[in-house]
């Protein structure tokens, strides 16, 4: 497998990835049904030698490449949501459809699966094995990764050619980021992103009128305490090496300055990098809120939802993954990343039941300064679109290598 052959033919592929990824950014859609996307994906697609399967839960389609020469499978995912923003980058090919923006980058890995699909076909006679392309909705928030694998998405039949066996055994995705230069490569073994979990905490005390808090039971203050418990339970409870975060975002009491409400409500957000301190947290949140609550004399419901679960790299496959991408970009353009970083990912449901690898992929302009780029998730996002000829070959390299005969 020559690497630089990979980038040279990811190069000619480009203007085809910047168009198809420029469409879509233009047509953003968010959650699981994403009708206009799914449309251009299969469009782009067309011709290839791929047997497509159109999910019915969503808008998932996985279609599956069959080489040469027998062998396992190995998983690439691509996410195809956008986000519910207003863009503000000021492209030409901005947003088009109001409310929506493609702020997290997922268009550019949809134009890139699509490239690596190119890519593979064109060399399918030598794979030993097949691919499975996993064009994803839903990766907000939407668990669009565990419908698909609910679908069936992992339930392959045997290979066509002569009937062997070919399961899954590797999976792998990238994310672009702006936190690193163009083309830059990064990953990590074990814990690479964290679990995010949903935290909802209702005070409930006594109304009456402001001037007579004493007649009164005010969750305000109950709410507030909780708020600042939490904090130090964090601090105090929760190993340093093995890190969580309690974020409070929303807080919703009371409709006028001289009513004291009847309720407090708290919301938040739990990020934590492994089982363990995930549900130790848990469980802190409660003891905290309880013991406060029942301290004032008042009583409080904790619900406490589980969302993705922390996505867990195999070492073994990371370690792959970054060697191939110091031949593809050159170490000093590779990082193994010394920590987790505390935002969430679906591919996590995937990395659950096939030993896979997810890799950052930088997409911030040279010229551009990483201090101040525009993070993923913000409405003045921009992706450098050079990215892509990296990306795509890191897909390509990434099947190449597992599915060596």
């Amino acid at each position: 497998m020559d690497l630089e052959t990979l980038r040279d033919a990811s190069h000619d592929l480009l203007d085809d990835m910047v168009a198809l990824r420029r469409t879509l950014h233009q047509w953003p859609e968010i959650g699981n049904d994403l009708p206009i996307t799914r449309e251009n994906v299969l469009e782009a697609l067309d011709g290839l030698p791929l047997d497509v399967t159109l999910h019915e839960t969503t808008s998932g389609i996985a279609a599956l490449l069959e080489g040469g020469k027998p062998g396992p499978t190995v998983l690439l995912r691509g996410d195809m949501d956008a986000l519910p923003l207003v863009e503000d980058t000021g492209l030409d090919f901005r947003s088009r459809s109001e409310g929506s923006m493609h702020a997290c980058g997922h268009d550019t890995h949809t134009a890139m699966l699509v490239g690596a699909a190119k890519l593979l076909s064109a060399q399918r006679t030598g794979i030993a094995g097949r691919v499975l392309f996993m064009f994803q909705p839903g990766e907000e928030g939407n668990h669009g990764a565990r419908f698909m694998l609910d679908e069936g998405l992992l339930d392959l039949p045997p290979a066509r050619s002569d009937g062997s066996p070919s399961p899954v055994t590797a999976a792998y995705a990238l994310h672009i980021t702006s936190v690193l230069p163009t083309g830059w490569l990064s990953s990590r073994g074990g814990s690479i992103m964290a679990a995010a979990d949903t935290m909802y905490i209702t005070v409930k005390g006594r109304g009456g009128h402001a001037s007579e808090p004493y007649r009164a039971l005010d969750p305000i203050p109950i709410a507030c305490e909780i708020v600042q418990a939490l904090q130090t339970m964090i601090t105090r409870r929760i190993d340093v090496f093995d890190p969580a975060v309690v974020t409070v975002g929303k807080i919703v009491a009371g409709t006028v300055n001289n009513i004291i409400p009847e309720t407090a409500q708290i919301e938040g957000t739990i990020r934590a990098v492994s089982e363990r301190t995930r549900r130790a947290v848990h469980d802190g949140i409660r003891r905290v809120a309880e013991g406060i609550a029942a301290a004032h004399d008042a009583e409080v419901d904790v619900v406490l939802e589980d969302g993705y679960p922390v996505t867990i790299n195999d070492k073994s496959q990371a370690d792959i993954a970054l060697e191939l991408a110091s031949g593809l970009v050159g170490a000093d353009k590779t990082i193994r990343m010394p920590n987790p970083i505390m935002g969430a990912e679906d591919f996590s449901y995937v990395l659950q039941e096939v030993p896979g690898a997810m890799v950052f992929l930088g997409g911030t302009h040279a010229e551009r300064s990483l201090a101040t780029a525009a993070p993923n998730h913000s409405n003045r996002v921009m992706f450098d679109e050079q990215a892509m000829i990296t990306g795509t070959a890191m897909y390509a390299a990434m099947a190449l290598n597992h599915l060596r005969s």
